[in-house]
């Protein structure tokens, strides 16, 4: 590929995964293809257009490097594919649910949207795109919540995915009925719903929730897949509620819980994940100037500060750097330029603690053996 050229690929910029259109896009679009690496010297040579169309495909790049596979995205996968593949129960028994419940910024969401994609791929090729009867098989159905979300705006949701003009009106009830009916007809298997945390979780309607997800597990033929933030603490898991209700143990008892650890650097083996981690990163950046070793070896103990652990933070600040590097002509990432470049507020919150136990050396990331600028190749 030319250092001019523009990839082919879907406008997932313009998507949204509330509607079948927008996750067909994102189940559907080609991998990335990496912009040529070129030399300081490579970049001088290019015209006025041609490194504007270059610094656009690299930004872009930039903006979407992942997912990568880490172990804790290869553990959660391993986790969800025994779960749902067990899941293959007749229609007069429920099927187990899943919450993956953790903190922001720990790729929760990633990772589930890279096991839906997987698992949407699967089915359409062994089942093909169509059911027997005709109609478009959807083997994934993803709902966003928002906040304050109640039941009715929950089961308009689910139809409203699917497009039907029916999901403006009725009751809860009927717009239910609706939701099933296109479940049924689309042999939908997997119901992945994010930011659980939003839905309405106090005093009855805690319970209210709680039947009603009981009610899809048992009438609709899919795997509740569950996403968001303290949901034990909501009371998804409870055994009863304020008033001693035990409607809610069901759900618990049916429902498996997950969760995505940040990365820790207290032993060995950790800190050879957070090495892999940046080699990975590393391998990725389409900078001028950049080195094997600029991340995983240089970079190492300041990154871990400036985003404790947690791969979200990692990634919003190695894109902005990167972005700040092609804007200025730095064409590489170091502590000066990574200085000027801010990150999400939990993360500036917490780096200073952290960077006091690195500099005291009571804490360090870089593993006590490891070859400069090489990983493990199940490391990318």
């Amino acid at each position: 590929m030319s250092a001019t050229a523009v990839p082919p690929r879907s406008r997932l910029d313009n998507l949204t995964l509330a509607h079948k259109e927008g996750w067909r896009q994102l189940v559907l679009a080609p991998d990335r293809v990496m912009p040529e690496l070129l030399p300081l010297a490579g970049l001088r040579a290019l015209s006025l257009p041609a490194r504007a169309a270059y610094d656009r495909a690299r930004r872009v790049w930039h903006a979407n490097l992942g997912p990568i596979k880490t172990p804790q995205l290869a553990a959660l996968h391993e986790d969800l594919w025994d779960i749902v593949d067990s899941n293959l129960q007749d229609g007069d028994k429920a099927k187990g649910a899943v919450a993956v419940d953790a903190f922001p910024g720990l790729g929760k969401t990633t990772a589930v949207l890279s096991f839906a994609k997987q698992f949407h791929l699967r089915e359409i090729a062994e089942a093909g795109p169509f059911t027997e009867d005709g109609h478009e098989r959807w083997p994934v159905c993803r709902v966003g919540l928002t906040g304050n979300t109640g039941m009715k705006d929950f089961n308009r949701a689910m139809l409203d995915f699917f497009g039907h003009p029916g999901e403006a009106r009725g009751t809860t009830t009927q717009i239910g009925e609706r939701a099933l009916d296109c479940f049924l007809s689309c042999e939908v298997r997997l119901l992945v719903v994010d930011d659980l945390h939003f839905l309405r979780w106090r005093n009855r309607s805690a319970t209210e929730i709680s039947n009603h997800f009981k009610y899809i597990a048992n009438e609709f033929p899919v795997t509740l897949l569950f996403v968001g933030v303290g949901l034990a603490e909501r009371g998804l898991f409870g055994e009863v509620d304020s008033d001693g209700d035990e409607s809610l143990a069901q759900t618990g008892r049916r429902t498996t819980a997950l969760t995505v650890e940040p990365f820790m650097i207290r032993r060995e083996e950790q800190r050879r994940d957070w090495r892999n981690l940046l080699l990975a990163i590393e391998q990725r950046l389409v900078l001028a100037n950049s080195y094997p070793g600029m991340l995983a070896d240089d970079l190492s103990d300041y990154l871990f500060a400036r985003s404790t652990g947690h791969i979200g933070s990692l990634m919003t600040l190695v894109n902005r750097g990167c972005q700040r590097a092609i804007r200025t002509g730095a064409e590489r990432l170091d502590t000066k330029l990574l200085d000027q470049v801010k990150n999400d507020a939990a993360a500036e919150a917490a780096r200073t603690h952290v960077e006091a136990s690195l500099a005291a050396k009571r804490l360090t990331s870089r593993p006590k053996r490891s070859g400069r600028g090489t990983a493990r190749k199940e490391g990318t």
